[in-house]
């Protein structure tokens, strides 16, 4: 495999982190929590390779189903309540308390890094250096979620109230993409 190839396909896998990023920027994110947020998502797409190398494509395909049901539900979910609560009362703070735990941190950055998992099972059957495209693949996803933070936050102070909506709106599309594949 190329650098050219193995660079587009680390954007590919990185464009899930990059999307959900700009929404959760968009809703407020701190300089902590970008960092925790971009170094979770890093290491989440170094070891979904790896792993998924190692445990072979059934046992991916099933545990990655099942992980990107849960995550993908779970931006339904949070990204509902944003939208809700600006029709409500004003601005939400579920994605703010989801990412200040780290528990929260962790099942965001597993939901947008499954298919990771099974892409390491396909670099497994490849003449591949293995351990070189999963660094790729982290160093691309790290910089594509850390691009997205600070763009939805420079986003969410530019169009004001109407970010945290938009930022739901994000949350919601990339759930149901998540969850129909």
């Amino acid at each position: 495999m190329s650098e050219i190839t193995l660079v587009l396909l680390a954007m590919a896998l990185g464009t899930d982190a990059f999307s959900m990023c700009i929404g959760i920027g968009m809703a407020g994110v701190r300089r902590r929590q970008t960092a925790v947020i971009t170094m979770t998502i890093f290491i989440f797409h170094i070891f979904m390779p790896l792993i998924g190398w190692y445990i072979g494509g059934v046992l991916g395909n099933l545990l990655g189903r099942v992980a990107v049901v849960a995550g993908a539900a779970l931006l339904v979910y949070l990204g509902g309540r944003m939208i809700l609560a600006v029709w409500r009362e004003g601005a939400d703070n579920s994605a703010r308390s989801m990412i200040d735990s780290l528990w929260g941190v962790v099942l965001l950055s597993a939901g947008v890094s499954m298919d990771a998992l099974s892409v390491g099972f396909t670099l497994g059957t490849r003449n591949v250096n293995l351990l070189q495209a999963a660094g790729v693949i982290g160093l691309v996803a790290g910089l594509m979620t850390f691009t997205g933070l600070v763009l939805g936050r420079f986003i969410g102070s530019w169009i004001g109230s109407r970010a945290q909506m938009a930022g739901g709106a994000v949350l919601v599309g990339i759930g149901v993409k998540l969850f129909w594949g």
